[in-house]
């Protein structure tokens, strides 16, 4: 925030200048007539038995019950399997939301096979793809090997992550992500890149990360001009990874 002086009576007094406020208002310090925000309920913590509650601001994509919020990426309706309340990659190709997102704050659990099989990339994969591009990788790591920018966590191709917070084979995994999509000029030139910070079981794994561009297996990551809201995509790379609890909200510039 930018600070600014203005003259009151006899005295200066010291206001602060909100980023993003609603009309460019400069707000004085404690002004209490300043809009207060929107009041909401906070979740619960999921645990291993239980998924917990979103937020109720929250869009809830995924509850266990249906995939009415789903399609196909080829089209139609989505063919993955919902079994005892839980989402399964059943190799009938990516899911894709019908509804479009931006800038988000999202929550996804997922849980690799067991008994682990495979090696590398081939053990458990799967992906979460926001904007249908930026994917945050789903794999197993625990006691795994593969490269590092393709490890659970992974801005996959770009950046590893910063630890390995992985949990076992079958146990529930959780991401915490806040991302922001990139913005680009009437030339199609990235303004703004985007960027994603991750939390893995509750643990920093990508810290404010500047995506280089889409990512892409053996690509550096190049940017290609974008709607500014796209839909998440969940990834069928043929391993019956599974998926709970999956919940988005829409996050803005504006403030109160």
């Amino acid at each position: 925030m930018a600070r600014a002086m203005r003259w009151c009576g006899a005295v200066f007094c010291l206001a602060l200048v909100a980023a993003g406020d609603s009309g460019g208002k400069q707000w004085p310090v404690h002004d209490e007539t300043r809009p207060r925000p929107k009041v909401v309920t906070p979740g619960t913590e999921s645990t291993q038995e239980q998924p917990g509650k979103p937020p109720s601001d929250a869009v809830v994509l995924f509850d266990g019950k249906d995939l009415s919020k789903w399609r196909s990426a080829k089209g139609g309706e989505p063919a993955w399997k919902v079994d005892h309340g839980v989402l399964v990659v059943a190799g009938a190709g990516d899911i894709v939301t019908k509804e479009e997102f931006g800038d988000c704050q999202l929550h996804v659990e997922w849980a690799a096979p067991t008994p682990a099989g495979g090696e590398g990339q081939g053990r458990g994969n799967s992906g979460v793809k926001i904007m249908g591009r930026y994917e945050v990788q789903v794999i197993d790591s625990y006691e795994a090997q593969t490269y590092a920018d393709g490890q659970a966590g992974a801005l996959y191709g770009q950046y590893p992550p910063l630890v390995n917070a992985s949990r076992p084979p079958g146990q529930w995994q959780m991401y915490d992500i806040i991302f922001h999509a990139p913005k680009f000029g009437p030339d199609g030139k990235v303004l703004k890149p985007a960027t994603a910070t991750v939390l893995h079981n509750g643990v920093l794994v990508q810290d404010h990360a500047e995506l280089k561009g889409t990512t892409a297996h053996k690509s550096p990551g190049v940017y290609k001009a974008h709607p500014p809201k796209q839909p998440l995509l969940l990834q069928d790379h043929h391993n019956p990874v599974r998926y709970r609890n999956i919940w988005i909200r829409p996050l803005s510039d504006e403030r109160p």
